[in-house]
């Protein structure tokens, strides 16, 4: 008998875990994707900023620079100028110069959260393929918003200096 009721304990513990667990829904996601939304996107990469020099040029630079990061870290990746990159429906996807590899570090935003930006410097873009009308916003040293904009499908330069967190939701 006694084994029965630890087994049915133990089963009725674990159902109600997982009903918790489903009820939260897991993390905020940016966006809701749909059927009618846009699709992924193909992006081409700007030029080098003026200035970022050849390889032999910028490994001094690079022993004293420092990458571009986010807070919570997100998806990267690195190309160099001309190359392409995929930009995923319900994501908001910005290039910053990285000084340390002299190429484009592409941040892909896609979790609803506020994002504290470190050695984001210079000329970059963004990208913005969420969906379901979501309001993005950049954010100054003082928590003043810079800009904010729903634009999907829009490729925008930016100067990424004045910016401190974005919240991509």
């Amino acid at each position: 008998m006694r084994s029965k009721r630890s087994i049915l304990t133990t089963v009725s513990t674990s159902s109600v875990l997982l009903t918790a667990m489903f009820a939260t829904g897991g993390p905020a996601l940016a966006t809701v994707p749909s059927a009618d939304g846009p699709a992924a996107r193909v992006i081409t990469l700007p030029p080098a900023p003026e200035g970022a020099g050849p390889a032999v040029a910028a490994k001094a630079e690079a022993a004293a620079a420092v990458s571009p990061t986010t807070s919570p870290a997100v998806r990267t990746e690195h190309g160099p100028p001309g190359e392409t990159y995929e930009c995923e429906a319900g994501t908001l996807c910005t290039n910053v110069w990285d000084p340390t590899t002299n190429d484009w570090k592409t941040f892909f935003f896609y979790d609803c959260n506020r994002y504290y930006v470190s050695n984001w410097n210079g000329n970059g873009n963004y990208w913005n393929s969420q969906t379901g009308n979501v309001t993005s916003y950049f954010y100054g040293q003082s928590g003043n918003v810079l800009t904010s904009f729903q634009d999907v499908g829009k490729n925008v330069d930016y100067n990424w200096d004045p910016v401190w967190s974005i919240r991509n939701c």
